[in-house]
């Protein structure tokens, strides 16, 4: 028996869906060796086991001239794809992989053949990003079909994919997605050689990737990520790179920008107008859901005095009662609500939504009837935390913000307030993703074409590459 059998046996032992099955083949006996969980049954017994045994249009060895395996691959097997692997441990990759392996007894050659058929989640909607107009298609966590949902909106002979294998344990599939002669090649370097470089265990998700693609530590995500195919491919087509896990529906895609907060997939499907006055809905939610909560425990706290003559009674009239300080009050309702949130996410999505809202009904009116918080309070929180919801990317670094603004206004006033404030900017203007400023294209000191920043333009205006316009630190031109 060939020694590759003895070695393939002892490295899938316990494997009780590694089948092993001999049989006499034109070349001698052998042994297919596969996974009947991750291959089609009818593909290889039709295009593979019968073939091999002399079934079909073979006419005879002497005939055909079949003397080799690679004559075999040549003239007998009519697979999509087949070939011969590097060495046993190349062949046990294959048949992890969902691919069917014949070993000759009489051969060191060892023959592969495609005949996945793995189980997949069908292309459905993503509930991450719902839309009222567009293509509600989302990636599901097969790699082949995400990159099929690419390709087939980019009959592009320049969109490429490269395929890096990352984990030591997991040998997960990653493929590098860019279209060329559009992308910035300095950008496609780094981080061809970052996913290369990786030294990790195993990778379940794209976050294993995207957590080494970030250079600082924020709470601010410097790499997007979606669920939906059109959102990647306009980005590709702008000049960015997208990196596709095998085991996830989520796509990163690298330089990634603060403004892309604000847009929506929908933004470029609906009327531009429409979307405009969103947009601006969304930019008075993130100052209000950042700033309010602190600017109110800077006036309630420190400056009584700046408040109206004619709202200063009925603010008094609601505070009466609370024993609790303004700032402990104002912190006790953001973390309920917060609790609220994550109860409502990882509760069953039937009565999640139902759940978050009888609660902060009750918790509301259970809250001013002990005594715990005012109705202001309550109003000022119930208004921050609704602006969360309309820019969901922005949810925890707000949240995390709001808080220590809070803290910031509660110790020093307004003074603490602005000085958080312009902490919190800062941070924001000093991050950068894939050497891009995270603010881009603001305060690019050379013209770009990018028509779509606070407000979207034309559709034929930021249909255009975007990224390498602009300047670097140094005022080179990109």
């Amino acid at each position: 028996m060939n020694k590759n059998i003895d070695y393939l046996k002892e490295r899938f032992k316990d494997c009780f869906d590694v089948k092993f099955r001999e049989l006499s083949t034109i070349l001698g006996n052998g042994t297919v060796v596969f996974i009947d969980d991750l291959c089609n049954s009818q593909w290889m017994m039709e295009y593979m086991i019968l073939p091999l045994r002399g079934f079909g249009e073979l006419k005879g060895e002497e005939e055909e001239g079949i003397s080799t395996p690679k004559d075999l691959i040549d003239k007998v097997l009519d697979m999509n794809m087949t070939g011969i692997a590097k060495d046993v441990d190349d062949a046990i990759f294959h048949v992890l992989s969902g691919d069917v392996i014949l070993v000759l007894n009489d051969y060191e050659e060892i023959i592969y053949s495609e005949v996945k058929n793995m189980v997949r989640r069908g292309i459905g909607i993503p509930d991450t990003e719902s839309v009222l107009k567009g293509p509600r298609e989302g990636f599901n966590e097969l790699i082949v079909d995400n990159v099929a949902l690419i390709r087939r909106r980019l009959k592009n002979p320049d969109l490429k994919f490269e395929a890096v294998y990352v984990g030591e344990k997991s040998q997960t599939a990653v493929a590098i997605t860019y279209i060329k002669g559009i992308v910035d090649e300095n950008v496609l370097e780094d981080i061809r050689k970052k996913v290369k470089s990786l030294d990790l265990r195993f990778v379940l998700d794209s976050n294993y990737i995207e957590c080494n693609l970030k250079k600082e530590n924020s709470f601010f995500d410097t790499v997007g990520y979606t669920e939906k195919p059109d959102e990647v491919c306009a980005k590709i087509l702008e000049g960015r790179v997208a990196i596709i896990v095998d085991g996830t529906s989520f796509v990163i895609t690298v330089p990634y920008f603060f403004m892309e907060n604000f847009q929506m997939p929908d933004d470029y499907y609906v009327n531009k107008y429409f979307t405009n006055f969103n947009r601006v809905l969304r930019w008075i939610a993130f100052f209000i859901a950042s700033f309010l909560p602190g600017l109110y425990v800077a006036v309630i706290t420190h400056h009584f005095s700046m408040i109206p003559t004619l709202f200063i009674f009925r603010l008094a009239v609601s505070r009466a009662g609370v024993p609790l300080p303004t700032f402990v009050e104002v912190i006790i309702m953001m973390l309920a609500f917060q609790f609220i949130k994550e109860a409502g996410i990882r509760l069953p999505k039937a009565i999640g939504s139902a759940m978050s809202i009888v609660s902060a009904l009750i918790l509301g009116d259970a809250a001013v009837g002990a005594g715990v918080a005012s109705r202001i309070t309550i109003i000022v929180v119930a208004i921050s935390t609704l602006c969360y919801f309309l820019i969901p990317k922005l949810y925890g670094a707000v949240s995390f913000w709001s808080i220590v603004i809070v803290c910031f206004s509660a110790l020093l006033g307004l003074p603490g307030f602005l000085s958080a404030s312009l902490i919190f900017m800062t941070q924001i203007c000093e991050l950068d993703s894939a050497g891009y400023p995270f603010l881009f294209p603001l305060g690019s000191l050379s013209e770009y074409r990018f028509k779509d920043i606070l407000f979207r333009g034309s559709l034929n205006r930021i249909s255009r590459k975007i990224i390498g316009v602009g300047c670097d630190k140094d005022g080179k031109k990109k």
